[in-house]
């Protein structure tokens, strides 16, 4: 490739990490569509980190990110959240609120710039959340199950240690900024945990769950590195989401569900720790206590013994936990009154999960609280200082089928017709005369036959079966069935005990400086560079360290070790 980035003049990188810190020094504005020469590879076999690293470079500057001028950025994650689960969301809450659906829009719907992710992982053509965040937060690619690791083997715990791939929250943190940590799964669980943790595989949560191997080479747990890396004033300044469990001891039980005990094995309570190295923090476990710590320096929540509730479970339950754009509310306030500018990471873990539990209401009540979080830093920040994006880590197997009519429930029985030239405004009917729905799951636990946990026919949330009985045999008559029922589990053809993912490309969508650069389609990796270059404080750490090309793109793999304080002692 020729390298066209020499048309445009060189950008000097002699700026010092500690300038970094304060007021960002003055950076000549980059011009747009800067070229960045990457080798040919043969793919896989070629594809090393610092291959990755320089063709999500590459990408990201070829499109003008280098344009960006943010100030803070947020990243909001709709865990599993594909395109059918958007159409099908926007669809219900377009028919929530009076309309016919098709024609509503969610709130991210309406920036700027969008673009299409490819989201495998280095050995996987469907992925899982902890490569595919782990390729958002680092710029590199990896393997299923790796958390801000490069790629390698998931078990071999002294071969990650070498590969410790720099996040841009740790990235942020190193360059003076604020940030912050927003999920509705443990905060330990892989979206979170690939901000700022570093495992070769996700299950690694709390010390029980190392194998003594790992132990003995070296490797912490995750819940522990969080607390580690919130010591002496670094680290994310607030945490919100799930999981108390990976922070207590199995001695304790859980203050705020008693008939619960915590996972370590260890004899730590990590609360107890983070509480004695925040003195002017505030631990909290309610959405009343959250709103209480308004003011404090640092600020850890943990509003479940495991992930928290599903949106439309914890308003029926009258949960005192937050809602998802209560916390993100919250945290942008938090994090801008530290001055610095901001890196902050908001999740929608369980759209994920009610995919995998094969149930379509609660994936698509979930986006709708995604959506309301985004209303809510929109209505929070600017466009002119704030990039904000929008994606999805991977999809998942729900199907948008049939040929309703315009205006027809997103969660109901097709009325319409069967075919193009079919009969309007009936149930349309199957080959065998039975009804069917609009969403379905290629697989998963609505399969119709009989499993060891429910009878043959419609299935009904929760349902984990660990055994197909029988095969069904033929469909269920719907007729009588509602299938818009918040425990209807949409059928499913093939039987298993949770739904996968699904290998097809995400949604970006983006608001804010630099978001012009988010357009096409996009290896996933690039959206870590959009951010970096659209953040002339992120890039100008990067520049300290004489990882940047001539024109002020970082090009080069960070070490992480040069950026970053030794972890405490133990």
């Amino acid at each position: 490739m020729t390298n066209l980035h020499l048309r445009l003049l060189p950008l000097a990188c002699s700026l010092t990490l500690a300038a970094c810190a304060g007021t960002p020094p003055a950076i000549a504005p980059p011009a747009a569509n800067v070229m960045v020469e990457v080798p040919a590879v043969v793919h896989p076999a070629g594809e090393t980190p610092a291959w990755w690293y320089r063709s999500g470079a590459a990408q990201a500057a070829q499109r003008g990110a280098m344009g960006g001028n943010a100030r803070n950025v947020i990243v909001f994650l709709g865990d599993g959240m594909s395109l059918a689960t958007v159409a099908a969301a926007r669809i219900l809450e377009g028919q929530r609120n009076g309309g016919s659906g098709e024609e509503h829009l969610l709130s991210w719907e309406a920036f700027p710039a969008t673009a299409l992710a490819k989201t495998y992982n280095t050995d996987a053509q469907t992925p899982d959340s902890a490569g595919t965040m782990t390729a958002i937060t680092t710029g590199v690619k990896s393997h299923m199950g790796a958390i801000g690791v490069y790629a390698g083997n998931k078990n071999d715990c002294a071969d990650s240690l070498g590969k410790q791939a720099q996040t841009w929250l740790e990235l942020a943190d190193a360059a003076g900024m604020a940030t912050g940590i927003v999920s509705t799964s443990r905060v330990t669980h892989a979206t979170p945990a690939a901000t700022y943790a570093h495992v070769p595989n996700r299950n690694w949560e709390n010390d029980a769950a190392l194998p003594p191997r790992a132990v003995a080479e070296g490797c912490r747990d995750i819940a522990r590195q969080l607390v580690d890396a919130s010591r002496d004033g670094r680290g994310p300044s607030i945490v919100l989401g799930g999981g108390r469990k990976q922070f207590l001891t199995t001695t304790q039980a859980d203050p705020q569900q008693p008939d619960k005990r915590g996972l370590r094995r260890d004899g730590r309570d990590l609360i107890a720790e983070w509480q004695r190295a925040h003195p002017q923090g505030a631990y909290v476990t309610s959405a009343a206590q959250l709103a209480a710590a308004a003011g404090a320096g640092s600020v850890l929540g943990l509003f479940n013994h495991d992930h928290m509730q599903y949106d439309r479970d914890r308003i029926a339950n009258g949960s005192a936990e937050p809602s998802l754009a209560e916390m993100t509310r919250v945290a942008i306030d938090h994090l801008s009154r530290k001055g610095e500018g901001y890196v902050l990471m908001v999740e929608a873990a369980r759209i994920d999960m009610a995919h995998h539990e094969g149930n379509a209401f609660r994936a698509l009540d979930d986006t709708i609280a995604l959506s309301d979080a985004v209303r809510a830093a929109m209505q929070a920040t600017s466009a002119d200082d704030t990039l904000i994006l929008v994606t999805a880590d991977h999809a998942h197997t729900l199907g948008f089928v049939g040929y309703p009519a315009r205006g027809n429930p997103i969660l109901g029985k097709v009325r319409g017709s069967s075919s193009f030239d079919g009969e309007p405004g009936k149930l349309a009917l199957d080959l065998d005369g039975q009804p069917y729905t609009t969403l379905v799951y290629a697989n998963g636990p609505g399969n119709t036959g009989a499993s060891d946990a429910q009878p043959a026919g419609p299935k009904r949330y929760p349902h984990w079966p660990k055994q197909q009985l029988a095969p069904a045999s033929g469909r269920p008559d719907l007729a009588d069935v509602d299938t818009t029922d918040p425990d209807y589990l949409q059928e499913a053809l093939v039987p298993l005990g949770a739904e996968s993912h699904g290998g097809d490309d995400v949604g970006v969508w983006a608001r804010g400086p630099g978001s012009q650069a988010v357009r096409g389609t996009l290896e996933q990796n690039a959206l870590y560079h959009i951010l970096v270059q659209a953040t002339p404080r992120l890039r100008a750490a990067l520049c300290a360290k004489q990882l940047c090309d001539g024109n002020g793109v970082p090009v080069e793999l960070p070490r992480i070790e040069t950026f970053r304080q030794p972890p405490p002692s133990p």
